[in-house]
């Protein structure tokens, strides 16, 4: 959806289009490590998002924690790689109900 003056842009996001997951690796030793699942509306503006712990980084156990946590969620495309201008490795993928 294109953005322009004439677009009605409610103050906060109500409309659920695009789910996704986000996992982390853990460069800077926090020992927090989680999944999070976030859910955008059609402008990228967040809707809600949950998070949970799992046992270690990467996609390979966020695949296992999200069968195990949520056997209803699908992960829909394959994960894709970034790392933050600070440096942290994270992987993102879409994501359904099922």
């Amino acid at each position: 959806m294109v953005v322009t003056p004439d677009t009605l842009i409610r103050p906060r996001p109500v409309n659920h289009y695009r789910m996704f997951l986000t996992c982390y690796g853990d460069e800077f030793t926090y020992g927090w490590h989680h999944v999070d699942l976030f859910v955008h509306d059609e402008l990228g503006r967040e809707v809600n998002w949950v998070h949970w712990t799992v046992e270690a980084d990467g996609p390979e156990a966020a695949d296992a924690s999200v069968r195990r946590e949520e056997p209803d969620l699908v992960r829909t495309t394959p994960w894709e790689h970034h790392v933050s201008e600070f440096g942290m490795h994270y992987w993102t993928a879409e994501a359904a109900w099922d």
